[in-house]
């Protein structure tokens, strides 16, 4: 198993275990599809149709990023950071020399997912701690309708 799906099963299993203790439920009449509580992402996965926007607000205290996994990314797909960074490394490089792409308290970032596929994201300052998230792009399939 490789790290980063470690990450994702670990911080999953931590969520699930922690969520209710930490009150890390979401309201339903939220402005966001996903929370940034102080080491994970509420959902920890999204899934979602093409051409549909996905929004993130940072709901605690501490200062979060959202950054692609840049290797994960469907083929053709566009990267995505707050901060609006052009690569993994760029945004990385950022967060180290002054903090950049953070996102404080009440802070969003909204990215439009074009293509199908996986794309697996993480905050950098909080990533050895397991703040790792996926968003699902999928075609939705017709629901079929009995015959008369």
């Amino acid at each position: 198993m490789d790290r980063r799906r470690y990450l994702v099963a670990a911080g999953t299993a931590a969520a699930v275990s922690l969520g209710g203790c930490l009150g890390l439920t979401r309201d339903e009449n939220t402005d966001f599809d996903v929370g940034m509580r102080p080491t994970s992402f509420d959902p920890q996965t999204i899934t979602v149709a093409p051409g549909e926007e996905v929004v993130w607000e940072n709901t605690g205290t501490r200062d979060h990023t959202v950054t692609a996994y840049e290797e994960s990314l469907p083929d053709g797909a566009a990267f995505f950071a707050s901060g609006g960074y052009e690569s993994e490394a760029a945004a990385r490089e950022a967060w180290t020399n002054s903090t950049g792409g953070g996102l404080s308290n009440g802070d969003q970032f909204t990215h439009t997912f074009e293509i199908p596929g996986e794309y697996d994201y993480f905050c950098i300052p909080h990533e050895s701690g397991g703040m790792v998230g996926r968003v699902i792009v999928e075609e939705s399939t017709p629901t079929a309708t009995p015959s008369e």
